[in-house]
């Protein structure tokens, strides 16, 4: 079974998250994608498998060789985002991609086009699998997933190849955050692993955003409008005020590489109640502590002028892998070096997000995070190449192999 096949079987199973949810999986749907991978790896041959209630899978690649080398484990996620629906994915392949529109749906007129996702002219030549235009793909991360399983069957099926025990492990609930919640490092019992969890072809990433969310909540004070002079206290307006006072120059959509920024993720109000949603992010942890605090004096300059009527609400979500990485950084040049081995230039730079291998990294499992191959996730506009996929699989086999 092919990389490509393995990917196709997977985005067959809906497993859309749901931050909402409260429970591990927050969908019982993901379960299902996890006993059908527990039920592979025991056809495969892999030893101790356990899947527990909250749908964490874990298996064991045996080593080849009696040496003490360290054991290395190979993480992805099971669900898809809740941004948009994973359900009755319809996968097509485009072989030996000219370059041009990739129509995905006729009757809806939708078009992937290189003049709005300039990065598929990267692939001119390539087989690229793209969606129907009504649902997003899910490469991210079952394609990290198909390339994990893959590597793992051809390593069995040539034990003359020399290695250590490998671990690998798939995972509920990445895309609202809480994938690492739940994962028993202890239990994984590695050295250090690596998400295969992200873009591009090459890219290794050890650097993330500290990350926060934030929520304002005001309360107005609603009157009739005809007799509101000196009473009505407007919560929507507050919000207005509130938002108006954060740097519009940071913000998601003027920012890159290092830069932090404040995302107002959600609006609502009346006169009576208005909240706002915000998530705040910086790679550099002296900045973003000043941005929690900008949040936090906005609150009071406008608690002064509206009495006590703003309640600010902070947590904080994941921090920067790199202080937890960078004292092994060996782990990775072995991944740089798996990379040239495979014909790959490694772009080694930030990640303007997260991972699980953030949270799992200050659990005190390094875990850098290597490319999937898949492109444009969350969206209907989502493609993979199947080469990309090839050379992550080769990828993870470099990183094995003594």
């Amino acid at each position: 079974m092919t990389v490509t096949d393995r990917f196709l079987n997977y985005v067959s199973f809906d497993t859309q998250s749901d931050e909402n949810s409260g429970q591990t999986p927050s969908t019982a749907k993901q379960m299902l994608l996890a006993q059908a991978l527990k039920a592979e790896c025991e056809a495969m041959g892999l030893t101790e498998i356990s899947l527990d209630d909250n749908a964490y899978l874990m298996a064991t690649l045996p080593a080849t060789t009696d040496e003490p080398l360290p054991v290395i484990g190979f993480i992805a996620h099971l669900d898809t985002s809740p941004d948009t629906s994973g359900a009755n994915v319809k996968p097509r392949i485009i072989s030996n991609y000219d370059g041009k529109d990739i129509l995905l749906n006729a009757e809806n007129k939708i078009m992937l086009s290189p003049a709005v996702f300039p990065e598929l002219l990267n692939h001119i030549g390539e087989d690229l699998i793209v969606t129907d235009g009504t649902t997003l793909l899910g490469a991210d991360d079952k394609a990290g997933i198909a390339e994990i399983m893959t590597a793992v069957k051809y390593l069995l099926d040539h034990p003359e190849i020399k290695h250590g025990k490998v671990r690998i492990a798939f995972n509920p609930d990445e895309e609202i955050g809480m994938g690492a919640a739940k994962f028993d490092v202890k239990q994984f019992g590695c050295d250090w692993a690596y998400t295969i969890d992200g873009g591009e072809v090459g890219e290794l990433e050890y650097e993330n955003f500290n990350a926060a969310s934030a929520k304002v909540k005001i309360t107005g004070l609603n009157v009739h409008p005809g007799y509101a002079k000196n009473k009505m206290l407007n919560a929507n307006l507050i919000a207005m005020q509130f938002a108006a006072m954060l740097p519009p120059q940071e913000r998601p959509e003027h920012t890159a590489g290092y830069e932090g920024f404040f995302h107002l993720t959600g609006i609502s109000g009346t006169v009576d109640a208005a909240e706002l949603s915000y998530i705040v992010r910086d790679h550099d942890a002296g900045a973003f502590n000043r941005r929690l605090q900008q949040l936090q004096d906005i609150t009071d300059y406008l608690n002064t002028r509206y009495p006590n009527v703003i309640r600010l609400e902070i947590k904080q979500q994941y921090r920067n892998m790199r202080e937890m990485v960078e004292p092994c950084k060996h782990i990775v040049e072995r991944a740089e070096k798996a990379m040239q081995q495979a014909d790959i230039t490694p772009l080694v730079r930030p990640i303007r997000g997260g991972t699980d291998g953030a949270q799992l990294s200050f659990k005190g499992l390094p875990c850098p995070n290597i490319f999937a191959g898949g492109l444009n996730f969350h969206g209907r506009y989502e493609f993979i190449p199947v080469q990309s996929m090839e050379k992550a699989t080769q990828v993870i086999i470099n990183i094995i192999r003594k």
